[in-house]
């Protein structure tokens, strides 16, 4: 038999945002000093929301509250809809001043430093009254904020879980190796990647589609990857490479720029998986508004044939 619903009339948004301030500060005292509410009905709030969800979200004690697993997973869900009321709140006011569209676009950063930029400034110069809200993130975060309904678009690396979702080609990117110019490698134009793996390298932090990528291609090789430093940017990755910290792999659109002036110098890789397909993400199950849809023509206009 189904699980009965929470009566949306049992919650409002007073509700949560007290159930948000106590979980954050670990005291229902505080939150609802927060929430400018008398302790005694907060209090009553917070059982009658408990009481709503039909389980303990709380464990009281006289040091304060701390969560429950219901509670953790409560709390994922209010502040979801938080944003999501703020996101409705922010799109009325554009609205009201004039402005057409609004449109939450999230990318890796691949295809934000390479492709993005020249995209999106055509875009703006051909749909001026509509706003792009632009956000980088890891590719399989960006899969599940499309799926949530938390951005309209995503841009990810392949390989990303496409359930709910409808996947595009966007563009491809080429993957190389990056030493410095004095480095045992740097006599090389072409290399394989098992070679490379005698050396320490520069990556990307963990989540990383392009490192879960590297992980993947060592552990094929029977080899490890040896990672001396990681780091956030494709940037810092040139830095740390140019002081002769280890090698890296990076997309050459990322970093072709940057190897001259900075005493570097790129190997092409022999394996397929360095050429690399992106792809534009949008919800199977929800209608895109006018804006979205028009980005998205844009974005598949402009993808590689």
């Amino acid at each position: 038999m189904p699980q009965d619903l929470i009566n949306p009339a049992r919650v409002d948004f007073v509700t949560l945002r007290l159930f948000c301030a106590v979980a954050q500060s670990g005291s229902i005292t505080q939150g609802a000093r927060h929430c400018h509410l008398a302790l005694s009905a907060a209090s009553r709030r917070l059982s009658d929301f408990e009481a709503a969800a039909g389980a303990q979200l709380l464990e009281r004690s006289a040091r304060g509250v701390v969560l429950t697993a219901a509670g953790r997973l409560a709390l994922q869900h209010a502040a979801r809809l938080f944003q999501g009321f703020e996101l409705f709140s922010n799109e009325l006011s554009e609205h009201a001043s004039g402005a057409r569209g609004h449109v939450r676009l999230w990318a890796n950063m691949s295809a934000l430093v390479q492709f993005l930029p020249a995209t999106l400034a055509d875009f703006m110069a051909r749909s001026p009254g509509t706003r792009v809200e632009v956000e980088e993130q890891l590719s399989g975060d960006i899969a599940r904020a499309v799926q949530d309904g938390l951005a309209d678009l995503g841009i990810c690396a392949a390989g990303v879980p496409g359930r709910g979702l409808d996947l595009m080609p966007f563009r491809r990117d080429r993957l190389v190796v990056v030493a410095p110019a004095d480095h045992a490698l740097a006599a090389r134009d072409v290399t394989d990647f098992r070679r490379c793996l005698a050396y320490d390298f520069v990556g990307l932090n963990r989540g990383s589609s392009l490192l879960d990528t590297l992980a993947r291609a060592a552990q094929d090789a029977g080899l490890p990857l040896r990672l001396r430093i990681q780091v956030r940017s494709f940037d810092a990755m040139c830095e740390m490479i140019a002081a002769g910290l280890g090698i890296g792999v990076l997309p050459l659109g990322a970093c072709e720029r940057r190897l001259g002036p900075w005493g570097l110098t790129a190997l092409r890789l022999e394996e397929g998986w360095a050429e690399r397909q992106l792809l534009i993400a949008a919800s199977a199950e929800r209608p895109l508004s006018a804006s979205a849809a028009l980005l998205l023509r844009h974005l598949r206009d402009g993808a590689d044939a």
